[in-house]
């Protein structure tokens, strides 16, 4: 007979999956971004575009896995947010990295907020979420602090969003650990009893 946690253990091995994959990708960007794409800026616009297209879809994807983007409010408006700022720094690109900043922080406020709904509503079927609840509030902060830089007349980059997603790699490795050593404790404590 399955019991509830045996039925949850799926769901839980894809969300520690999901961010440990989410903390891979974003680390290899912040590497490049702090790097090479400093100094190629071809690369460093097509990781600008990229970074916001890839939240887009790893929404979409962790969605798919709990019922679709119509059940998951929270990631379906991160979805459709990821999406449009990825269209908008494409369409932005042009006009300079201030613009660009502005965006990506506008960005960074409300994906943060979507992220932080997602983690409260997971806490009860998953634990282990305070880390993305804080994530979310501090990519607010992030978020406007960028938006404040953005308006400013010093010169900015791609190294200037770079921390913003160092934080969020930073983060999602808490996540996957925290559950990591969770599922631990569940299955020595069921092999116990």
């Amino acid at each position: 007979m399955k019991t509830i946690t045996d039925a949850k253990s799926p769901d839980r091995d894809w969300l520690k999956t999901y961010y440990y994959l989410r903390f891979a990708v974003s680390a290899i960007w912040v590497a490049l971004a702090f790097t090479v794409a400093k100094a190629m800026p071809p690369l460093a616009a097509m990781m600008l575009v990229a970074y916001p297209a890839w939240d887009a879809l790893a929404n979409y994807l962790d969605a798919s896995r709990s019922g679709g983007l119509m059940r998951n409010k929270s990631q379906m408006l991160n979805f459709v947010v990821s999406v449009a700022t990825a269209m908008a720094v494409a369409a932005t690109l042009p006009h300079g990295m201030h613009a660009v900043l502005q965006i990506f922080g506008i960005w960074a406020v409300l994906s943060g907020l979507f992220q932080l709904l997602t983690g409260a509503q997971r806490w009860k079927s998953y634990g282990a979420q305070w880390a993305m609840i804080l994530s979310g509030a501090q990519s607010g902060l992030a978020g406007a602090h960028m938006i404040s830089k953005a308006v400013g007349a010093a010169p900015v980059s791609i190294a200037d969003i770079a921390p913003y997603a160092a934080f969020g790699a930073f983060y999602f490795l808490v996540s996957a650990v925290s559950l990591t050593i969770s599922g631990a404790r569940h299955r020595s404590k069921a092999a116990a009893a």
